[in-house]
């Protein structure tokens, strides 16, 4: 008997999964190398035996709890489709806000711009998008990150990103100082739960764990960052819904001015920063 695309994704179950309906459509148009759209458009059509290979494949690969975004090798952010792999952690529509929040606080132009902990160039990239006159920097300490987001950058076409292999600002030219530092670092507590569940299983821990209480990367980019911002410069930093008290006085003992955070999506505070007066 012949399989459809309505009857494969009828008899498609991602039971762990929060929009399976969704998922299974994403594997589905990848697995025939067409856009979602074909499946609503031709429910009827039968896919080759490969095809349904394919399907069944990344079905049972999902159904073990690998991300959808690293079986498609692809995911959205911004206005960006950016490629993914499980070297990096995956963009988040939350991390949006972080690009929002820079694109208000800095309006000089040109301006110098680090986002440190790159991965997949994500952040970087949509600053410089938005941004053409800005110089963007975005480093890394894993050189598989950082040939992922200069593919990202070639593919996409951005002339004003530039990405370097540091840990943190090890490795960063001496003497450049930067209008605006943002970084989305590790926070999560070594002991946390949710390490154990949903897609951070399969991403690498080194960028999702900083410590006992998720902190210890945040401690070293406020202490450190002042070093290399220029006078009246901003340092943002993404963090944890609930860690929002603590990176502010982290900024505010460090001797930043104009502390204050900013909410995500689900209206925690998941954003803070400061200005650095010099």
């Amino acid at each position: 008997m012949s399989l459809n695309l309505a009857s494969l994704l009828h008899a498609a179950a991602l039971p762990d999964s929060d929009s399976p309906r969704l998922d299974a459509e994403l594997l589905l148009a990848h697995a025939l190398n067409k856009p979602r759209s074909f499946l609503m458009t031709w429910p009827e059509h039968q896919p080759q035996p490969e095809q349904i290979e394919r399907f069944q494949h990344l079905l049972q690969r999902r159904r073990a709890g690998e991300p959808v975004a690293y079986l498609l090798g692809r995911r959205g952010f911004w206005s960006l489709d950016l490629e993914v792999d499980s070297s990096t952690l995956i963009p988040r529509p939350d991390t949006e806000r972080l690009v929002e929040v820079a694109l208000e606080r800095v309006v000089k132009h040109p301006a110098r711009v680090l986002d440190l902990g790159t991965g997949t160039g994500a952040v970087a990239l949509a600053l410089a998008v938005e941004r053409p006159a800005w110089e963007v920097t975005g480093c890394d300490s894993a050189a598989p990150a950082v040939a992922l987001a200069e593919r990202n950058r070639q593919r996409l076409g951005i002339g004003n990103a530039t990405f370097v292999l540091s840990d943190w600002f090890a490795g960063l030219a001496q003497g450049k100082a930067f209008d605006l530092i943002v970084s989305n670092p590790p926070y999560i507590a070594e002991n946390d739960p949710h390490l154990v569940e949903g897609d951070v299983r399969f991403e690498p821990a080194t960028a999702l764990v900083s410590g006992p209480d998720g902190l210890d990367d945040i401690r070293h980019i406020a202490q450190a960052a002042p070093d290399h911002l220029q006078p009246d410069g901003w340092l943002l930093l993404e963090h944890g819904w609930e860690q929002a008290d603590a990176v502010r006085d982290l900024l505010a003992a460090r001797g930043f001015a104009e502390v204050q955070s900013w909410q995500d999506l689900a209206g925690h505070q998941r954003i803070s920063g400061g200005r650095w007066h010099g």
